[in-house]
């Protein structure tokens, strides 16, 4: 019988959720992926009791992933990220109550913050259907903790991005640019606070091991503003196109900077360490392997 702490990640077959779980194999736990892809796919409690039997730790990665979407689709955001946690915590709180969650959260939250670098501190005022989904799954971890003494902590990742992401700006550069296509919506000027998926994992085994009652909240970004015109410039160069412009019109929901003030994160001892201009060209060279 292993005597590994035993973990489960939701959302395991997205983009962040199989890297975490690969690096809590790593880590020394006996993981299990629950979502779309595994054997466990739907998030229910009947479905995931089986699961619960000495569980140490959780890391909620499931839900919506995309502002965009969110305003098509707001009810299938909301029941993709709300529902599933809800049975998440309730399965904690009546099989699991000494296991921690880490609740992957989003710099929406903040909304158009007005602040920058933007602090856990800040007032969360959502201006997305995905930003408020996402407050609420706060809240809610906050209210089981309260109520029944769920350890959870809260991690607030701004733009995540890495090998093997296949949407948002990144990829959609990558195939502008293979394309021919030089159009790209907002003004260029949008500040973003990119943050590597490996930094990103690190940040989130960091916050896993302090999760408590009290569910602190850390930021997950680096504080370099980088303009998404610097970071489209930096593709089509790597791809060996010319030419590319903004037409003006932005997405609803996208405030015109994000970035994080990751005081807090650090002093968990940890550090972003990948450069962003190294993580766009390596970006940029598995697309061309792989893309």
């Amino acid at each position: 019988m292993s005597t590994r702490p035993i973990a489960m990640v939701t959302g395991a077959a997205g983009f962040i959720g199989r890297h975490v779980l690969r690096a809590l194999v790593a880590d020394g736990y006996d993981a299990v992926g629950v979502g779309r892809g595994t054997e466990h796919e739907r998030l229910t409690r009947e479905k995931l009791s089986p699961l619960s039997a000495g569980l140490s730790l959780v890391v909620f990665c499931a839900g919506g992933s995309a502002v965009g979407q969110s305003h098509e689709a707001p009810l299938a955001d909301f029941e993709k990220t709300v529902p599933p946690l809800a049975e998440l915590l309730e399965l904690m709180r009546t099989h699991s109550p000494t296991a921690r969650l880490v609740l992957l959260s989003s710099g929406a939250v903040y909304g158009d913050a007005g602040h920058f670098p933007t602090s856990e501190d800040m007032p969360a005022r959502p201006i997305s259907p995905y930003g408020f989904h996402k407050r609420i799954s706060e809240e809610l971890c906050l209210s089981w903790a309260r109520n029944y003494g769920v350890r959870a902590a809260v991690v607030r990742l701004f733009s995540v991005y890495g090998p093997g992401l296949r949407k948002q700006l990144l990829w959609d550069a990558c195939n502008k640019a293979r394309a021919g296509e030089h159009q790209f919506l907002g003004t260029g000027r949008e500040v973003r606070d990119w943050l590597h998926i490996d930094d990103a994992v690190a940040l989130i085994l960091a916050v896993a091991r302090v999760a408590s009652a009290e569910v602190p909240i850390f930021n997950g970004g680096t504080s370099v503003p980088t303009p998404v015109a610097a970071v489209v410039a930096q593709v089509f160069d790597a791809l060996r196109v010319r030419g590319f412009e903004f037409v003006g019109a932005g997405r609803p929901g996208d405030p015109p900077q994000y970035l994080a003030d990751i005081t807090r994160a650090r002093s968990l001892g940890w550090h972003p360490k990948m450069d962003v201009q190294q993580g766009v060209a390596e970006y940029v060279r598995w697309f061309e392997e792989h893309g």
